[in-house]
């Protein structure tokens, strides 16, 4: 079942990313990331009687750390597409908050069979892959300080799964709403102190909505899936997985076209995924 919630999580968080791009064509980036979060909390909170649960302090401190860290992943990155090469920078991102959860989920005593291992390594490949919608030549030819902002914005989304995995079993989605209330307030504290407009308005508005109930929902199938006794090292890199969503919705209703790298790279997520899902 967490393998299931998992990758359920990767399909919307990339349908989420993938709305919330398109109404960034339309609003400031700071106004639909904080509108989003806004109306994603809103959710949550109705939410609640039926999935919450009893928490202490110390789940709520996991929460408000991992919304943080999200927020922080999400400011530098917008940041860094701004400045950068999106098809050198996307792919970055992924794989490392990809790993990230990898990496700390071996260290804290996660233990996978062969085929799993196999499957997680194909899998950040296929991230990579997928995310890479100028080529593999983009990456060679980057320069290791343009990459330093995508490293770090990718070790935060990272960092959010890591964190939220800390959360207790019985905690059901209340930790996300300190995780909500943690990045709206620092997303707005940041627009504001950059003189940033926050407002959402016209056509842009239906995107962020949909983008927030999207996101949300992700976040939700995510922490459903840690507190289902899942492996954070299996966990983290196939909730990392959804790029492909993103470029398949793109390649569907904007009739983007996918470069062989992309194109490899959705075939390697198929295989990954089974390979993980092998008993081992």
């Amino acid at each position: 079942m967490a393998v299931v919630l998992a990758l359920a999580s990767a399909v919307v968080y990339g349908a989420a990313d993938f709305l919330g791009g398109l109404a960034s064509r339309r609003a400031s980036v700071f106004g639909v990331v904080a509108m989003s979060q806004v109306v994603g909390l809103l959710a949550l909170v109705t939410l609640l009687p039926w999935l919450g649960g009893p928490v202490g302090t110390a789940d709520l401190a996991w929460g408000a750390a991992a919304g943080l860290a999200g927020a922080v992943g999400l400011v530098v990155f917008f940041r860094a597409l701004a400045g950068g090469v999106m098809s050198v920078i996307a792919p970055v991102t992924a794989v490392t908050a990809a790993a990230v959860p990898v990496l700390v989920g071996l260290l804290t005593g996660n233990r996978i069979g062969p085929w799993a291992a196999v499957g997680i390594a194909l899998a950040l490949t296929a991230v990579v892959l997928v995310s890479a919608e100028g080529g593999l030549t983009a990456l060679r030819t980057a320069r290791p300080v343009s990459l330093a902002p995508a490293l770090v914005a990718g070790a935060a989304f990272g960092l959010f799964f890591v964190l939220l995995d800390g959360t207790s079993q019985t905690s059901g989605l209340t930790p996300l709403v300190a995780a909500r209330l943690a990045s709206v307030a620092l997303v707005v504290v940041v627009a504001l102190a950059g003189r940033q407009t926050l407002r959402v308005t016209g056509a842009a508005f239906p995107l962020v909505a949909l983008s927030g109930l999207g996101d949300m929902s992700a976040n939700a199938l995510f922490l459903l899936a840690t507190q289902q006794d899942g492996q954070l090292a299996i966990t983290g890199v196939l909730a990392s997985l959804y790029p492909v969503s993103t470029v398949l919705l793109a390649q569907v209703l904007l009739r983007e076209r996918l470069v062989g790298a992309q194109i490899a790279g959705l075939g390697a997520a198929v295989v990954a995924v089974v390979l993980i899902t092998l008993p081992g």
